[in-house]
């Protein structure tokens, strides 16, 4: 009989890296719907183990095969070894299971003998010796050491392997000591949360009554960066799932938050109902938007590869194409030049995106500034927003690498713009 929980994690793993819908919403998929809680965690923690060890984990599948199975096998191959690996789960049974596995899994009932093989042979052999270099595709690692260097990009590739915390952004800055306590969680700089623990965040306290919501460390510094105060107009663009028009109507401001999409926009509705929260929701294209309003204050968070995401979406590394840089980039420009009419004279951009490409970040600011002389960067210091020291560049921008925080912290490139009164 097929164990409920591995079969889950099968169908989590294969869902990530099939290019589809991705891990995050396999995560709130069927996958895991009807397993009782203790399955859930397990099927969670076995396709997380899989995919941040998926590097070494394929060479050394690799090693003990003479050609490619096919993918069905190679997926149930690798949940076994995350299993004898990571997951310290009894080598008979991360073998047995495997097997068992294979007997309902389309297209895997015939490798029955080679997956008891291959699985026995690791057991024996063990994992080859790996570096933070292997836990990452090698065109993409290639990338980061020709941008950082190598030491840094040995640094980011560390990040990959670790289960990360999971960060809060308090609705009232005043609240955060007495969260902090009742969370048993850290205070960090610029004033998110930082919980160690596991379980339903529902439960945690000050959920229900919407004090707090989750957001990476990272992400919550552009709206911080982007400091719209009490009664000023702040233009959120590509705002799903939410956290930063959240941040900016807790500041004060008078938010309009638009997204292309309905469903994803629908969280953001959620958020601001438990939060108590408001803000005027637009489902509309960016680009094409014919409301004729400018702002305040505009934040741009395009699209983007969300290479710097891989600490909580580890598929990402895998699923990302070299071609996909390119083509995101030219939307961000687009949408760049979009926002920029947004902005009243007088006013501020902010452009980030959750990637650690640079095509995606400083090219694109770059670019920016030369097709718009009427904007000039807005230069960021040191802690400012509580972004790590080490993250601000010569040219005043940020570029937060996952190692910049102890702990670690989402990948991010953050620029900030103001908009000249009048001509010079």
């Amino acid at each position: 009989m097929t164990d409920p929980a591995r079969r889950a994690a099968l169908d989590l793993v294969t869902a990530a890296l099939g290019r589809k819908a991705g891990l995050e919403t396999a995560l709130d998929g069927a996958a895991l719907a009807g397993l009782a809680p203790q399955d859930r965690a397990f099927a969670r923690a076995l396709a997380m183990a899989t995919l941040r060890h998926l590097g070494p984990i394929d060479q050394a599948l690799d090693r003990c095969l003479q050609r490619p199975p096919p993918e069905p096998v190679r997926m149930i191959l690798r949940l076994g070894a995350a299993q004898l690996f990571h997951l310290d789960t009894p080598p008979y049974a991360a073998v047995n299971s495997s097997v068992a596995l294979a007997e309902t899994a389309r297209g895997a009932k015939g490798f029955k003998p080679l997956i008891n093989a291959v699985l026995r042979r690791l057991g024996r052999e063990g994992l080859p010796e790996a570096g933070p270099a292997d836990l990452a595709p090698p065109w993409l690692f290639a990338r980061w050491r020709a941008a950082y260097g190598d030491e840094n990009a040995r640094a980011i590739a560390a990040k990959i392997a670790d289960e990360p915390p999971t960060d809060l952004t308090p609705r009232d800055p005043t609240e955060t000591p007495a969260l902090a306590e009742a969370l048993e969680a850290t205070v960090l700089p610029g004033g998110s949360l930082r919980r160690e623990g596991r379980g339903r965040i529902e439960e945690w306290p000050g959920f229900a009554e919407g004090r707090w919501w989750v957001q990476d460390a990272a992400a919550a510094i552009p709206a911080r960066l982007l400091d719209a105060g009490a009664g000023e107009t702040a233009l959120d663009l590509c705002a799903a799932p939410g956290g930063k028009a959240l941040q900016l109507a807790a500041a004060g401001a008078k938010v309009t938050a638009l997204d292309r999409s309905a469903v994803r926009l629908a969280r953001l509705g959620e958020g601001l109902h438990r939060t108590g929260l408001a803000a005027e929701m637009v489902v509309a294209d960016a680009e094409a938007w014919p409301d004729e309003r400018t702002f305040d204050a505009v934040l741009l968070d395009a699209p983007c590869t969300a290479s710097g995401t891989f600490r909580r979406n580890p598929d990402v590394l895998w699923t990302l194409r070299p071609g996909d840089v390119a083509k995101l980039a030219q939307v961000q420009a687009r949408l760049l030049d979009a926002a920029a009419r947004r902005v009243r004279p007088g006013g501020r951009l902010v452009y980030c995106v959750c990637s650690l490409e640079t095509e995606e970040g400083e090219a694109q600011s770059r670019g920016f500034l030369a097709r718009h002389p009427d904007f000039a960067v807005l230069l960021a210091a040191p802690g400012d927003a509580g972004a790590p020291a080490q993250s601000v560049t010569r040219e005043g921008w940020l570029r937060i690498l996952p190692h910049h925080l102890e702990g670690g912290l989402d990948g991010f490139f953050v620029a900030a713009f103001c908009r000249r009164a009048s001509a010079d």
